[in-house]
């Protein structure tokens, strides 16, 4: 069997990530006859005909799809292994690092943490966008290169993950609430009204559960998407919110924090990174800022 020509490998990731012949040939500097030649060798190759044409354009074909991720990331590890590793010299890096995280992450931890990448990186720049979910696809796919979070059914096997911190629910109420006043018992806690935080649009939580057992249930008035909704509802109303102590520290100033009267489980704030930049040292500095601005206390 004659062995195929590695070459083509570069030809097809770029084809597959184009999706169009003439944006290829400009990408890799060819010439359209030239690029519709290896589109030729490419399907004679795999025996698939990778793109077929839908109107005035091109789609990719099962196969195609399938080979996507996997080309893409030969390509890049073949890249890695011939080029020349050099030192990372952080004063000249210049790079847009985009970071994924649930609300609270930027309140609490961001302002120590581009101190500490200005100091050291003066021409790096942070980019925060929002997690409405726990989908790793924005990892895998490239656009985000750092995410924080709680590991979930719906990561990725692949993601590489480190734990930040460990973190447990707390109820919170604004200042001058009845609940400022003696020990908050869970009957007390269920009296109350309630503000429940879920992405998914869920009306239980854990908290749900641990009451179960002493006979008691919420009246949950509303539910919120994010932990910084809640806190703005519990800071001008009656109600009460539960969150993440730690990851909503600054987002709780001036109002009143209490245990919460059940066992509720705790958990661990990772943070979670694709593989294909586990090797890049600029990646690997910012992962070490991270994890000290969070070891901070």
């Amino acid at each position: 069997m004659t062995r195929p020509d590695l070459n083509l490998l570069v030809t097809l990731d770029v084809l597959l990530a184009e999706g169009s012949v003439a944006r290829a040939a400009r990408r890799l500097r060819l010439s359209p006859s030239a690029m519709s030649r290896a589109l030729a060798r490419l399907r004679e190759t795999t025996g698939d005909p990778l793109l077929v044409r839908a109107g005035r354009g091109l789609v990719p074909t099962p196969r195609a799809l399938e080979l996507r991720e996997r080309v893409g990331q030969i390509v890049e590890d073949a890249e890695a292994a011939l080029r020349p590793a050099e030192a990372l010299d952080l004063t000249r890096l210049v790079r847009t690092f985009t970071m994924r995280n649930s609300d609270g992450f930027v309140e609490n931890f961001g302002p120590r943490l581009i101190a500490r990448v200005s100091e050291q990186a003066p021409g790096v720049r942070l980019r925060f966008v929002p997690k409405p979910d726990k989908d790793s696809a924005p990892l895998r796919e490239g656009s985000v290169d750092l995410e924080t979070g709680v590991i979930g059914d719906t990561t990725g096997p692949e993601i590489r993950a480190q734990a930040l911190f460990h973190d447990r629910f707390v109820g919170v109420v604004r200042t001058g609430h009845p609940l400022c006043e003696g020990r908050v018992t869970p009957e007390r806690y269920a009296a109350g009204r309630h503000i429940l935080v879920s992405r998914r649009g869920s009306d239980k939580a854990p908290i749900d559960d641990a009451l179960e057992p002493f006979g008691l249930k919420r009246e949950i008035v509303t539910i919120v998407g994010g932990f910084s909704e809640a806190l703005a509802f519990a800071r001008a109303t009656d109600l009460i919110a539960s969150v993440p102590e730690r990851y909503t520290g600054h987002l709780r100033d001036g109002m009143f924090r209490f245990p919460l009267p059940v066992p509720v489980p705790e958990f661990t704030i990772s943070l979670l990174w694709h593989p294909r930049l586990d090797a890049d040292s600029a990646h690997r500095w910012l992962r070490g800022c991270v994890r000290d601005v969070c070891l901070e206390k």
